[in-house]
């Protein structure tokens, strides 16, 4: 018997249509054709939601939550949310205020975000500082230490200055000693740099770095994994390299420096 006799005799014994059975079975293949899909962009991109997911297969977002509730489809790394600067509450008031805190950029270069964190690897520290362009969500300038001091913080600096050509109008970060050294302080007030600065214990005014850093050491995964530092700072700058070329960012719908590209080609 054939498969349109047989859909013909269970409609009439379901009391349905019989387009609503070939609907059923042309929806059930195309959900797992769309599952085989959804799984590929997940096991490269593990800690992708639905949002990242729709946007890298151009599916519709609905249907895609839909579809990873169907087949209990879920990121591989979820994030932790919140985040405590206790420290800071020890520190006095800085002497710049947040400059930034009611801009709202809308071309490259206008204001960077620094910030500096360390992973604990086997018995010792390694600290990495990073600049972030708050317009293009790209990290402009890295740096990797053993020690973190100004000399860590000035070589994201300079790392940035040369990636970018120029500095920013803004540079905004927390209170840190590092960032408040009259050294660095002085430097970028001499280049015509706004220094600006969170208020003490108040990390969310540097939310772009607070949100970057605890989304990369999420992807970044368990560092002792790694047989020498050499290969750990390897890691790192392979993760850089993923955060601003290969993952979707969801405010942008595309990675960091693919908008800046499109946003440098606007403004030619």
């Amino acid at each position: 018997m054939s498969d349109k006799m047989n859909k013909s005799k269970l409609a009439k014994k379901l009391g349905l249509a019989r387009s609503t059975l070939y609907y059923e079975s042309k929806k059930r293949k195309s959900d797992e054709r769309d599952r085989k899909l959804i799984l590929e962009v997940m096991e490269s991109n593990p800690s992708y939601g639905h949002k990242r997911v729709a946007l890298a297969l151009g599916l519709n977002r609905k249907k895609t939550l839909r579809l990873m509730k169907k087949f209990n489809l879920k990121p591989k790394l979820l994030r932790k949310k919140g985040w405590v600067k206790n420290g800071d509450l020890k520190l006095p008031e800085a002497i710049y205020r947040n400059e930034i805190k009611n801009i709202c950029p809308i071309v490259p270069n206008l204001a960077w975000a620094a910030d500096f964190t360390y992973l604990r690897f086997r018995n010792e520290f390694i600290y990495l500082a990073t600049i972030i362009d708050i317009y293009t969500k790209e990290i402009v300038g890295a740096s990797l230490s053993r020690w973190h001091n100004r000399y860590l913080v000035k070589s994201a600096l300079l790392d940035a200055t040369k990636k970018r050509g120029r500095l920013p109008l803004y540079f905004h970060t927390d209170q840190g000693s590092e960032y408040q050294s009259e050294e660095h302080a002085d430097y970028l007030k001499e280049m015509g740099v706004n220094v600006s600065m969170s208020k003490k214990s108040s990390p969310w005014e540097n939310c772009y770095q607070e949100s970057f850093y605890s989304q990369f050491k999420l992807e970044l995964g368990q560092i002792n994994r790694f047989e020498t530092d050499g290969h750990l700072a390897e890691a790192i700058y392979r993760q850089l390299y993923y955060y601003n070329h290969i993952r979707i960012h969801t405010s942008l719908k595309m990675p960091p420096s693919r908008f800046y590209s499109l946003a440098r080609k606007r403004s030619i």
